[in-house]
């Protein structure tokens, strides 16, 4: 079994317990539900960097990243520093992540904030929606088509932004659909784990100029920005560059204007 395996059959028993304690109805009464989305595909559009800065913990290859900092210091570093939006992990066994750290960086900033969780089931739509996320995420490798179609569906009817993750030309040609906003290339092979910018050049050219394209993972110098600028990417999802130093915002507002 990969990790990619083993982390969905967690997440199932993770959401079936949440799903018990916390009903649809709770959710949907928070006062963040009625709150109005901010688009980050149309800040993409719009931006000359493209910088999507993540919060990340630890991760299932790197272990401990930063355990030290706080998402509120993180997120407001990060919108200072210019992003188009912030990526917040809320995985807690892989990732040392909670959907509380989206309450907390949504209380902070104004920016889009995706939810970067490994969502199989409705109900992390609509909490992701309940606790201030603009985006969700939702990853081809471990969805149906149907899936992808009833979930992206669902996240559009409630102003949610949805960016697609693709690992191969496989996985696009199951997922291209008109409720996705944004398709993001993972340049990780989940099952080795090795990066590669090839997989993002490969891809741009599969995928239909309708979305905007974001490369994703292995993106840790301008060099390798500049390097996928040409394949028409809009956006750059970085984590581990800035969590691991001691001031993400800081080193995020050091890459951006090297950047411009």
């Amino acid at each position: 079994m990969d990790i990619l395996e083993r982390i969905v059959i967690d997440k199932r028993k993770e959401v079936d317990i949440k799903k018990s304690l916390i009903p649809v109805s709770q959710l949907e009464s928070s006062v963040l539900f009625s709150r109005k989305t901010v688009s980050l595909a149309n800040a993409l559009k719009n931006s000359t960097t493209g910088i999507i800065a993540e919060h990340k913990r630890r991760s299932p290859s790197k272990s401990i990243i930063n355990h030290t900092l706080n998402v509120q210091d993180v997120a407001t570093g990060y919108e200072n520093a210019g992003v188009c939006g912030m990526s917040v992990l809320t995985d807690g066994k892989y990732f040392g992540g909670s959907i509380d750290d989206l309450l907390i960086a949504r209380a902070a900033v104004r920016m889009p904030l995706l939810r970067k969780e490994f969502i199989i089931d409705e109900y992390q739509i609509l909490e992701a929606k309940a606790h201030g996320a603009d985006v969700i995420l939702l990853i081809a490798a471990i969805l149906t088509r149907k899936e992808i179609k009833t979930f992206s569906e669902l996240a559009k009817s409630l102003n949610l932004d949805v960016l697609l993750e693709i690992h191969n030309e496989e996985e696009l040609h199951k997922s291209v659909m008109p409720s996705l906003d944004m398709l993001g290339v993972n340049n990780r092979n989940l099952k080795t784990f090795e990066v590669s910018l090839e997989t993002s050049k490969t891809l741009s050219e599969i995928i239909p100029d309708d979305f905007v394209k974001v490369s994703e993972s292995g993106i840790s110098s301008i060099e390798a920005i500049k390097e996928l600028r040409p394949y028409n990417y809009k956006g750059f999802l970085i984590g581990e560059n800035f969590m691991k130093t001691d001031n993400p915002g800081e080193s995020a507002t050091t890459f951006i204007n090297s950047l411009k």
